[in-house]
């Protein structure tokens, strides 16, 4: 992220996503601030708070897909959470503050695999040690029968010779199918459900490593064959490497100073308070977020995390509701609202054939398994992107993601004789297209259930 520039960022975005400029451009902005706040002074870095963002459109127009990518961008601990999973306290089902505890649990997660990656080759020349002990233990000495060994000297000798010569063929492969017995640590610990006033929620903080601490661990012996063991020592090797206490303080500092969480389908807790059915809990949840999108302290197993600087980027359709629904202070902690456009034709175009992912390519991949060559005219293309457009306006607008659905039932017949096909020609023109398609266009009722 700190090499990256908002130019660097939009066009990072642009190699997967078409369009939408402007939620490119807001969300490119928001990253590059986070770096720029770390170069703050100490006393004004804690003053500047996140713009947080709302992008606002119709569904399959990019939303969770420009998300989606970032979270492959950017080095920063991030999370997607659908806001409509959430209830406010007091009600069965997940609080808000599990998003933190769910951002907090992935960033020890990724600092974990870092400090993995570290220690990678330490932990399999330590693991090779191990395995070489197992498959010839110390003491043993490999003689020739009716030959006595002189000396301890020449005994000694004869054991390092074959404990090389046993190394060589082990990194060779040559020992891979041979099994050896492994006592390896039982990591069962005994179920514990706790019940708490938000229901059967995280409320396992650190039930596990002090019941972990208090049982006597065991251990097992299991006979694996030498490729698994490999696996298994180096695996054990590389946990006894790392502080687990170090990568649990610094996964806390990623989360504090450059965690997002994109907390999708906002819209779906907008809306005045209504007295009866699931809409109860809707403004509760709103209230709820409002700590934890301002900065709060919230208690996780690895810790306290504050969420002053965790960047929050919401979205949603807005269909029914509107952003002005949300009750005025959340509103307030979302400064920033950009407008996601709806999809042309030219855009669904652009989408099968542009983007690194197109959708044409994926086909075109997954049938050459198969020795299947498919060929897409440009004509295809445009009468495919025209069929999408006709069938969004007639029936629900979904955006790109009608595109699949239409590509499916295109491809439906080649797919499944593709195995029969092996070294066949497929040419994808705009006849084919409206041959296979045209008559479920035109019956708007069929293409409603199908397309």
């Amino acid at each position: 992220m700190e090499q990256l520039t908002p130019r660097q960022i939009v066009a990072e975005l642009d190699k997967y996503i078409i369009g939408q400029k402007d939620a490119k451009r807001a969300v490119a902005i928001a990253l590059r601030n986070r770096w720029r706040r770390q170069r703050l002074p100490e006393d004004l870095r804690d003053e500047v708070a996140p713009k947080n963002i709302i992008m606002i459109g119709p569904t399959g127009v990019g939303k969770t897909e420009i998300a989606r990518r970032l979270a492959k961008l950017v080095d920063a601990p991030f999370i997607k959470v659908e806001a409509s999973k959430y209830t406010e306290v007091g009600y069965v089902g997940r609080d808000v503050e599990s998003m933190v505890r769910d951002l907090t649990a992935l960033a020890v997660d990724m600092v974990k695999e870092e400090r993995t990656k570290a220690v990678q080759e330490r932990a399999r020349e330590l693991a090779e040690e191990r395995l070489l002990d197992l498959l010839l233990p110390v003491g043993r000495v490999a003689t020739t029968p009716g030959v006595e060994q002189t000396s301890d000297a020449g005994a000694i000798t004869s054991a390092a010779e074959t404990r090389e010569k046993l190394r060589k063929r082990l990194r060779e492969g040559k020992l891979d199918d041979r099994t050896v017995e492994l006592e390896v640590k039982d990591r069962g610990t005994p179920m514990v459900e706790i019940f708490s006033n938000s229901g059967i929620e995280e409320m396992d903080i650190n039930v596990k490593e002090m019941l972990g601490n208090l049982m006597p661990q065991r251990a097992k012996r299991r006979k694996v064959k030498v490729r698994e063991a490999q696996r298994i020592l180096a695996q054990e090797e590389g946990d006894k490497l790392i502080d687990i206490d170090d990568v649990r303080s610094e996964a806390v500092r990623r989360v504090e100073d450059s965690g997002i969480i994109f907390l999708d389908e906002i819209d779906k807790i907008a809306g005045r308070e209504s007295s009866h059915g699931p809409d109860v809990s809707r403004q509760g949840v709103q209230r709820d977020l409002l700590p934890i999108v301002e900065g709060c302290t919230v208690t996780t197993k690895y810790g306290l995390v504050r969420t002053d600087h965790v960047l929050f980027i919401a979205a949603g359709a807005f269909h029914v509701t509107k952003p002005s629904d949300l009750i005025p202070e959340l509103q307030g902690r979302f400064p920033l609202r950009v407008e996601l456009a709806s999809l042309t034709q030219d855009d669904f175009v652009r989408i099968l054939t542009e983007p690194r992912n197109a959708l044409i390519k994926q086909y075109v991949a997954l049938l050459e398994t198969e020795e299947v060559r498919l060929d897409f005219s440009e004509d295809a293309v445009q009468e495919i992107a025209a069929i999408a457009s006709t069938v969004n306006q007639a029936t629900e607008n979904i955006g790109a993601r009608r595109l699949y659905t239409i590509l499916e039932r295109l491809l439906e017949e080649i797919s499944f004789e593709a195995p029969a096909m092996q070294g066949a020609r497929v040419d994808i023109n705009a006849a084919y297209v409206r041959e296979r398609l045209q008559e479920i266009v035109k019956n708007e009722d069929l293409s409603r259930y199908i397309l």
